[in-house]
């Protein structure tokens, strides 16, 4: 596929900061589906964010279990759903949710693969997993939204794996600079989020 492409552009154009690519899998799926450039460009943005949080959970909490490839998976998919539900790109909708899990399992991934697709608006959820936490998360804070209550189960999360007599107080402050930091950017990914269009041959 040529570079001039607008899906390709989406999937392949550099930002800065750089962006990690999406698992080829997921690429090739969105080829495949002729994703609009505004989803692939919306995914790579939200696995970015879901390989810092990744990242940082292995680094600072190594005896908090949890599969991080699955959350990198979930993140670059969770909204797969909108390649049906195109509408959703630009106004509010949840219709996306179970489409893009039935879109997933019709292409072949499993299960445990295609659930993001349909929680990753369902943190409340008390049956919610570590994984599905953290792929809820990277799809608020890469357009800077904190929102405290999912903040508060990820705080719950880490303070269950940390050494007896750790304070919530002292998980918070762990945390937060980096929440804090990945919303910062926020204009720069929202720029180019933006800067793809919903649909080809539009520019917006």
């Amino acid at each position: 596929m040529l570079r001039s492409d607008p899906l390709a552009r989406a999937l392949d154009a550099p930002a800065d900061p750089p962006l990690r690519p999406l698992p080829e899998a997921v690429a090739a799926l969105l080829r495949e589906l002729a994703a609009p450039p505004r989803l692939a460009a919306h995914l790579r943005l939200v696995h970015d964010v879901a390989y810092a949080l990744t990242d940082w959970f292995a680094r600072s909490c190594p005896e908090l279990t949890f599969d991080r490839e699955a959350v990198l998976f979930g993140a670059a998919t969770h909204d797969i759903g909108k390649v049906v539900h195109t509408a959703e790109l630009e106004g509010p909708g949840s219709a996306h949710e179970p489409a893009g899990r039935e879109l997933l399992l019709a292409h072949g991934f499993t299960p445990d693969q295609a659930r993001f697709a349909a929680t990753h608006g369902a943190w409340e959820d008390p049956a919610v997993s570590l994984e599905e936490l953290l792929v809820s998360t990277a799809d608020k804070v890469w357009k800077g939204k904190r929102v405290a209550g999912l903040e508060d189960l990820l705080i719950d999360r880490l303070l269950r794996a940390s050494p007896p007599g750790a304070e919530r107080w002292e998980v918070y402050l762990a945390l937060d600079p980096l929440l804090a930091g990945i919303a910062e950017g926020a204009d720069a990914r929202l720029a180019f989020q933006a800067a793809h269009p919903v649909r080809v041959g539009r520019t917006g």
